[in-house]
């Protein structure tokens, strides 16, 4: 990357809590990484196909709430599998 050490120069972004909500890297580094992964360059974009399936459950929440889990219990009964 772009300094001697080949490490990359990032710096963390926090929010006012001091959590780490995104990393900026500087273009020299991310420039030296889209030569060397190119499926950086790849666009990832959500097929349409998985958009109408999310808009068809959104349909049906919104229709039927009650089918909603509660995603504490849900986690909590993977943790017991």
């Amino acid at each position: 990357m772009s300094n001697k050490n080949n490490f990359m120069n990032v710096q963390y972004i926090t929010d006012d809590t001091g959590k780490t909500t995104g990393v900026f890297i500087p273009i020299s580094d991310w420039n030296g990484l889209k030569s060397k992964y190119a499926e950086i360059n790849e666009e990832n974009t959500i097929p349409e196909f998985h958009k109408e399936i999310i808009r068809n459950r959104m349909t049906e929440y919104n229709t039927n709430p009650e089918i909603g889990l509660d995603y504490d219990e849900v986690i909590a009964e993977l943790k017991n599998e």
